[in-house]
């Protein structure tokens, strides 16, 4: 007989789990306040973001997408990737349909810092994973103002 160690709160954090998943699944994603903002879609795809010496850049996987479908837009600082997963199955067996992939579209944005120069801004698509780069400018100079009495 093996000796196993008893956690009280085990069942209570895998029940907090599995209801964030639900609701997670059901509205498309939850805005985590990352400076990204999801808007009403299906499915949100996973996305890293990395600050590197000369860019950023903007790495997500969007499994089952071509990169020719993602639309991507720079407007007022504001980037915007937008797409759509079709649902290429329909799995049915005894009655029973079973679909754990989420297809549909999907909406993210992400405000860039004023150091981003939108006319750089390049992006390619291999393998499910899309990734964005975005070469910094000059960045503004702070000038001090003085006040007059």
């Amino acid at each position: 007989m093996a000796l196993v160690a008893y956690d009280p709160w085990h069942t209570l954090s895998k029940l907090h789990d599995d209801v964030n998943r639900v609701f997670q699944s059901r509205i498309g994603g939850l805005d985590h306040n990352d400076g990204s903002t999801v808007a009403t879609s299906n499915w949100t795809p996973a996305v890293d973001i990395e600050e590197q010496t000369s860019q950023f850049v903007i790495t997500a996987d969007v499994p089952g997408v071509a990169p020719e479908e993602i639309e991507i837009t720079m407007e007022n600082g504001v980037l915007t990737i937008r797409g759509e997963r079709k649902d290429e199955r329909n799995v049915e067996q005894n009655g029973f349909r079973r679909v754990e992939r989420v297809s549909g579209s999907f909406y993210r944005r992400f405000t860039l810092p004023d150091s981003a120069d939108p006319e750089k801004i390049s992006a390619h698509g291999k393998n499910g994973v899309l990734e964005i780069t975005i070469p910094k400018g000059d960045k503004a100079q702070l000038r001090r103002i003085n006040v007059k009495s």
